[in-house]
């Protein structure tokens, strides 16, 4: 195994997308997974009633960068799919991010004045935090920012982070909007759709090339010793050559400083006898019901399957490192970013180890933001001297 030329943990879109441009450019790779599958998070497959579903939870595919887009266009075609998503609000469904079509629900006869001084406030098409307009020194537009803010916003931030939304870093309610706009798309990147095939078989055509070894059911720890000098032994031989590491940062040195918090998920998968569930892809639950969502896959896939679907309800909670727990989101505090520090530092007294993606850097990363960190990786050790 010594013979490699690089090594690879975790074969989601990280780790595969690195090993892909290492292989390109002339090098043996080992690829590293834990699971029995490749993908990551990303892995999808057919189902017992033969719907095409995502075992960890939706993921659409969007991208600004046209070099993710025409890089991950090499392995897949795609399917046009442009994700709406609607949030039920004591049963009444409306657009979120919250937009003018969902004042247009909200507050019927208000809804042409509100959105009057929405724009004069704010201007159109921009993207305005609940947070932030909950400062709005105008009565009526603090009063549309507290209906978002227990309509929208609480519970469901609440649900899903377990804490209160304004002990979360304010990255992450950034990412929680008011939509200056009518355009009802979750996200309004240039290039949006889904693997034609599946996720899975965009992840077959990448990883497959002569100089990619790739081993399932294999931890990082039964493959690779860090010693306490700053080297690194591959079955117990000095390997001089790059070490990329995608998974959980603190499992990687045995949680040496403690374990690093995150919020993991419970995926609850149900098919019925019906040829349609709900009205769309994903619909958010932001005042009631212990989930957070509901998403129905056939939307997004785009299968035909008559009187079948499969929908899949999303439970937050908290990771304990118990055993079928994956961890999903870093929970970003100043205590936890310290502790973060500290394992980064000792994965720093490793000249060959590359830290990337959500889990090794913890991080938010959309896939294609990990796609493009990967590439860009890979561009920083194909001009490195070998070794």
């Amino acid at each position: 195994m010594a013979n490699f030329d690089a090594v690879i943990v975790g074969a989601g879109f990280a780790g595969a997308t690195v090993a892909r441009q290492l292989a390109e450019a002339g090098k043996t790779v080992l690829l590293v997974e834990g699971r029995d599958h490749i993908g990551g998070n990303a892995y999808d497959h057919t189902d017992a009633a033969g719907v095409l579903v995502h075992q960890y939870g939706p993921h659409i595919f969007h991208t600004q960068h046209k070099r993710v887009y025409d890089y991950l266009s090499r392995f897949t075609a795609w399917r046009d799919y442009q994700h709406r998503v609607v949030a039920n609000v004591h049963g009444q469904l409306m657009p979120v991010p919250f937009n003018l079509t969902s004042l247009d629900i909200a507050y019927e006869g208000r809804a042409p004045e509100l959105a009057r001084k929405l724009l004069e406030a704010y201007g159109p098409e921009r993207k305005v935090t609940i947070l932030e307009l909950r400062q709005s020194s105008d009565p009526e537009l603090a009063q549309l920012a507290d209906y978002v803010y227990e309509n929208i916003f609480k519970t469901y931030t609440m649900k899903q982070w377990g804490q209160r939304p304004e002990d979360i870093d304010p990255a992450t309610t950034a990412r929680v909007p008011v939509f200056l706009s009518r355009d009802d798309r979750y996200f309004q990147d240039p290039y949006q759709g889904m693997p034609l095939d599946g996720y899975t078989a965009l992840f077959e055509k990448l990883l497959d090339h002569p100089n990619i070894t790739l081993r399932l059911n294999t931890d990082a720890q039964e493959a690779l010793t860090f010693t306490q000098v700053g080297t690194i032994l591959l079955d117990g031989q000095a390997f001089k050559g790059p070490v990329v590491y995608t998974g959980a940062v603190d499992d990687l040195f045995q949680r040496r400083f403690g374990r690093l918090p995150y919020r993991t998920l419970d995926f609850e998968f149900e098919t019925l006898p019906m040829e349609w569930y709900q009205t769309h892809g994903t619909v958010n639950y932001t005042v009631d019901q212990p989930y957070t969502r509901i998403t129905e896959f056939k939307h997004l896939t785009g299968q035909e399957l008559p009187k079948k679907t499969t929908i899949v309800k999303e439970y937050s909670k908290a990771y304990t490192g118990q055993a079928g727990e994956i961890p999903y989101y870093a929970i970003i505090a100043p205590e936890n970013l310290a502790l973060y520090r500290r394992y980064a530092d000792l994965a720093g007294e490793y000249p060959n180890l590359y830290l990337l993606g959500r889990l090794a850097e913890y991080q938010y990363y959309n896939m294609d933001a990990i796609v493009l960190r990967a590439l860009e990786l890979a561009d920083q050790i194909n001009s490195e001297k070998k070794g």
